[in-house]
């Protein structure tokens, strides 16, 4: 028996919509249908109480929810608990992030998000492997010790996933240029991050098969009069897309609403960062042997490096509407369309339409997370 999705609004392709009911039936949504039409009341009714429905979230830097990190516990548990934590904000979709780590720790978490996927745990859509590929003089808070230059072993187990998405953050200048060619051949999607690079030579990565920034502004050269660098690049580039961290915190205001205007609409995508304080008692965790405790949402380690976030999705959507002056339609497409576009999975992903996956969810009027819906099932 479907079920009727219904007396809320909907955000469609052209807007947001009254007095329209989304029909699902099993994991897929298989119409949209004006609300008096016979087939919303053969169905059982799910009432939205005036809520508004967007697509799910997705989010592709998550490392960890819950209390817990993905580097200190690459299993199927530790990612079914990160996403559950992330799926009360909004999140129905995510890539688990391992930042720079071991060799075997990279293989652990590539053999636990297989089988995670395996097993149909809901949200995981693939890997995000931020490093080791990465630039000593903007390395944030990686260890810098684990960086490396990857070897044909490692291009292919980084590129191993089978069953799910593989998201990969290198630093362009690091990597040689037919390992860039390799990683983009065998699946991955390419992305630019904690990158020293120079203008010069984060075209050459574009060329070579970057199609992304990671976390546009941080942990990257900056766009200065004479030396456009990585930004500059990044915001220069027609066809790649940017993830911006929308926290108040990792970039000012004014320097997203200079990327929402040089870059062409859809190429912007938020994402979180998030760190285990998200969907946690504790503010506290441990990265490499550190304790490192989130303080008024902010997270940072001794040095004072931002050590990723402590900023849910459902935050970030709201922060693109109050910071940046966004429409909720379009904060909404930026943590659902958009990223689904970059990751390659918007035929199935990111929009409220027949033949999508029912992956959805219900904000109330103050555009806090009621209810979501991941493969037609609620929570």
């Amino acid at each position: 028996m479907a079920t009727a999705l219904a007396n809320g609004r909907v955000l469609l392709d052209d807007g947001l919509h009254d007095g329209v009911a989304v029909l699902v039936e099993g994991r897929d949504i298989v119409a949209v249908v004006r609300d008096d039409d016979p087939r919303v009341r053969a169905a059982e009714l799910h009432d939205l109480r005036g809520g508004t429905l967007l697509p799910g979230f997705i989010d592709a830097q998550v490392n960890g929810g819950g209390g817990v990190l993905f580097n200190n516990a690459p299993t199927v548990d530790a990612i079914a608990t990160i996403a559950r934590a992330h799926r009360r904000f909004g999140t129905t979709g995510l890539l688990p992030t391992l930042i720079s780590d071991d060799l075997d720790v990279m293989r652990e978490a590539i053999a636990a998000v297989r089988e995670a996927i395996a097993r149909g745990v809901p949200g995981v859509l693939g890997i995000h492997l931020e490093g080791p590929y990465l630039a000593p003089a903007r390395k944030g808070t990686h260890d810098a010790g684990k960086f490396r230059v990857p070897d044909a072993a490692e291009i292919e187990l980084a590129t191993s996933l089978d069953n799910g998405a593989t998201l990969l953050t290198l630093a362009p200048e690091q990597v040689p240029v037919d390992a860039v060619h390799a990683f983009a051949r065998r699946g991955a999607i390419v992305a630019a991050g904690h990158t020293a690079a120079s203008y010069e030579q984060a075209r050459a990565g574009l060329d070579a098969g970057v199609r992304g920034f990671t976390h546009l502004y941080n942990a990257m050269t900056p766009l200065q009069g004479r030396e456009p660098g990585v930004v500059g690049a990044a915001l220069e580039d027609r066809d790649s897309w940017c993830g911006i961290i929308v926290d108040g915190v990792h970039v000012h205001a004014a320097s997203l609403r200079v990327a929402l205007a040089a870059k062409p609409r859809g190429k912007l995508f938020l994402v979180t960062d998030a760190m285990p304080p998200v969907g946690a008692d504790s503010p506290d965790y441990v990265l490499y042997g550190e304790t490192i405790t989130a303080r008024d949402g902010v997270v940072r380690n001794a040095e004072g490096a931002l050590a990723g976030s402590a900023l849910d999705m459902a935050t970030a959507v709201r922060n693109a509407v109050s910071m940046l002056g966004l429409p909720l339609e379009e904060a909404a497409r930026m943590a659902s369309l958009y990223p689904a576009q970059f990751l390659g999975i918007d035929g199935a992903l990111g929009r409220i339409a027949p033949g999508y996956r029912a992956d959805l969810v219900l904000l109330d009027d103050a555009l806090q997370v009621a209810t979501t819906w991941i493969a037609g099932e609620p929570l």
